[in-house]
């Protein structure tokens, strides 16, 4: 059995491209310091002593900022490559994270975000990008788990770091996530190599990109539609949820750190695994059951309300790596299968636009909700959602067929 088991994962891993485990790498890097979003409802409650509505709206400004710094980052990948963009996004990005530890004005503070937000979001387009190029059509699923692994893995080590940095001194979440970043841009500049992908397009590029853009492409629209309201839910993990188990649940900063970074390290260890084996499976079926299993793992706090909080929280957390383990790789690989290269950069901008969206949407309506309600209701609305796009991922995997990459409505 354990035989079976470490050939499960050799089948796994083998046959990755070098470049593959480089951008790896840089991932790795990059999310060691990812402290100050997971944080920063709780910094904005507890240091700048704001109210949980105010806090949920500086996480809109990042949302905002978001939505941007990824339409920004699609046409620039598309326009210039990926390379050079991924470098000045992290570069920027870490000293942006590193001058918001200075403000101090709330509204300062809202702006800020916004600013950070939209040079670190332009990278996600440029590393979906990566992503395609260095890898093949058969490898792509388990290229974009890979780099997913280590994005977990460094969120795992960023998330313990972070609660016991944050229960000592939040203002060093700041410097820590930019220095990271920056040390992820000399990672690039150093060890991947320079790919000129716009070498791969026709000599009819611009009209390629006009006729395949991801506005014509009706059924990708509405996968993305979807996919936003899966973020709104999913995103409850790092805005509401913090304050929930701080508050109500009285955990400390270092055990909520604990059972963030648990999410990152099961996906590092089971993700790629479970990815391989479920290769042959429907995308949009794996989907619709990780939305479920998103929704089910806020609502266990409403279910088990006279467990050990501590238990419950990682009970919850579990549940949730099951469903993003689920949805997430799944949800990239299809993005990227529906895009050419010629326009890889706005697929990847449309589809990081919608977790922006989600950010502005959820983090702002999910902390009103907490705050005139209480959690109990934000966890049913939560559990209501994903229940409904659930349905609505399932009804696309019926009408697949009639909408192939390419031909749009």
């Amino acid at each position: 059995m354990p035989g079976r088991i470490l050939q499960l994962y050799r089948n796994s891993f083998s046959g990755l491209n070098r470049n593959t485990w480089l951008l790896a790498l840089v991932q790795l890097v990059n999310r060691a310091g990812t402290m100050v979003v997971p944080f920063m409802s709780m910094y904005m409650t507890q240091k700048m002593g704001v109210s949980i509505t105010k806090a949920g709206f500086v996480l809109a400004c990042f949302g905002m900022g978001s939505i941007v710094g990824s339409f920004a980052g699609g046409k620039l990948t598309d326009r210039f490559g990926f390379y050079y963009i991924m470098i000045i996004t992290l570069l920027l990005g870490g000293l942006s994270f590193i001058g918001l530890s200075f403000l101090t004005s709330y509204w300062w503070i809202c702006a800020g975000t916004f600013v950070m937000a939209i040079v670190n979001e332009a990278f996600r387009p440029a590393s979906m990008a990566a992503i395609s190029a260095y890898s093949n059509a058969e490898s792509i699923t388990r290229s974009g788990s890979l780099v997913r692994l280590s994005v977990n893995l460094g969120w795992a080590v960023g998330a313990a770091m972070g609660g016991w940095i944050a229960a000592h001194n939040y203002s060093l979440l700041f410097w820590v996530d930019g220095c990271t970043n920056m040390a992820a841009a000399l990672v690039v500049l150093y060890a991947l190599p320079k790919i000129n992908y716009h070498k791969k397009l026709s000599p009819s590029g611009d009209a390629e990109v006009k006729n395949n853009s991801p506005f014509r492409d009706v059924f990708f629209l509405f996968f993305v539609f979807l996919n936003c309201f899966f973020g709104i839910c999913f995103f409850q993990l790092f805005t509401t949820l913090p304050v929930y188990l701080k508050t109500s649940l009285l955990l400390d900063e270092a055990r909520i750190g604990w059972i963030m970074g648990i999410n990152g390290l099961l996906i590092a260890f089971f993700e790629m695994i479970i990815v391989y084996s479920l290769e042959n499976v429907n995308k949009l079926r794996l989907i619709s059951w990780g939305t479920f299993v998103t929704g089910l793992s806020f609502v266990v706090y409403n279910l088990f309300t006279g467990m050990d909080a501590f238990a419950l929280a990682m009970m919850a957390v579990i549940i949730i790596t099951v469903g993003e383990i689920l949805a997430m790789p799944f949800m990239l690989s299809f993005t990227m299968k529906r895009s050419t290269p010629a326009t890889i950069g706005q697929y990847a901008s449309l589809y990081t636009m919608s977790y922006s969206v989600a950010h502005i949407c959820g983090s702002y309506s999910g902390s009103a909700i907490a705050d005139r309600f209480g959690f109990d209701v934000l966890w049913w609305c939560v559990g209501a959602i994903s229940v409904l796009i659930s349905v609505c991922f399932l009804y696309m995997q019926k009408k697949e067929a009639q909408y192939p990459p390419g031909q749009f409505a």
